[in-house]
């Protein structure tokens, strides 16, 4: 897929099933030198840049027969040593999951997803995703990402409630990435937060990156090279002495963005074990609420709404927060 096309940083922690490999090595032309390893290998190779960082990091990419960072600057007469593993075909059956489909037509349909379901199958976790619902309950779906990934345009994390689109053709498919990438897709979300926000409403622009205790974990990094740009606009719709629900517009897609970024702000989501300390509530109170969005092949403007789920709605009454649709 041209790059252009690829939703920024959806996919990057997802582990590909591998089987047999292919091998090229690349010695880098004068006219070459300078370019950044992971930018240069995905225009050769044609693979994404994410594609070509898990190759990276997986030291299936060596220069000079040493390991590499996607930052690298090539330089004349490198040796790129490239192992590419190939995919194994793995079977996505559908599964009569139970899911809410709040509007479909012939390109597209919105889901509301639950918490507590895994948006597409990965590495040794084939059933009982999202992705095997909708194949269940919605017949045509793109094939761009191929069968792990069918339709998927975006992606939630699993304890996250909310809204997302799924593509069923490949025309629109390409054009609703084009327009995440090009933000003019508008995601708002609510979030209940630990502590009493200080300030109405605010703009965080960091680098977020994997944090090298913990690589299953984000955090905010303040190296250039290393980290993508995330950017996050809060405001505060209510707040007591302990609590605060804010709307939040993110104007990126990094993987666990508005939950680092709570926590760098020091208000940690309530609920999120994971950038936070345990607490009364099972999952991370964030719930992506409203998608604004041009139709990709009719153009018309539409908005769609998820209604805050059950436990969503008690963690409010608790905290003594009140909400009121946007």
């Amino acid at each position: 897929m041209n790059e252009k096309y690829e939703v920024e940083n959806e996919f990057e922690d997802e582990i590909d099933i591998e089987n047999s490999e292919n091998e090229e090595n690349i010695v880098v032309l004068n006219e070459e030198a300078g370019n950044r390893i992971d930018k240069f290998l995905s225009e050769r190779l044609e693979l994404t840049r994410t594609r070509i960082q898990q190759l990276i990091k997986d030291e299936n990419i060596l220069v000079n027969e040493k390991k590499t960072k996607p930052a690298y600057k090539i330089e004349e007469n490198d040796t790129i040593k490239v192992v590419v593993p190939e995919l194994e075909t793995v079977e996505i059956k559908p599964e009569n999951i139970d899911i809410e489909i709040i509007y479909e037509d012939n390109d597209l349909a919105v889901i509301n997803k639950r918490a507590g379901i895994v948006v597409h199958p990965a590495n040794g976790h084939y059933s009982g995703t999202l992705v095997n619902a909708i194949l269940y309950h919605i017949k045509d779906l793109s094939g761009i990402n191929g069968e792990i990934r069918p339709g998927i345009v975006h992606r939630l994390d699993k304890d996250t409630s909310g809204l997302l689109i799924i593509a069923k053709n490949d025309k629109a498919h390409l054009k609703l990435s084009q327009m995440f990438h090009d933000k003019t897709v508008k995601k708002t979300y609510l979030a209940i937060l630990k502590g009493k926000l200080n300030q109405k409403s605010g703009r965080i622009v960091t680098q977020i990156g994997r944090d090298k205790n913990d690589r299953k974990k984000m955090t905010v990094i303040n190296d250039l090279n290393l980290g993508k740009t995330a950017i996050t606009n809060y405001e505060v719709i209510s707040q007591t002495e302990k609590f605060t629900l804010v709307k939040v517009h993110i104007e990126t897609g990094r993987t666990h963005q508005i939950r680092v970024h709570m926590k760098h702000l020091g208000y940690p989501i309530l609920g999120d074990s994971v950038y936070g300390r345990t607490d009364t509530e099972k999952r991370q109170m964030l719930h992506a609420y409203k998608l604004e969005f041009e139709h990709p092949i009719t153009e018309e403007n539409i908005e769609f709404i998820a209604e805050l789920p059950e436990d969503f709605e008690r963690a409010l009454k608790k905290c003594e927060l009140e909400f009121e649709t946007l």
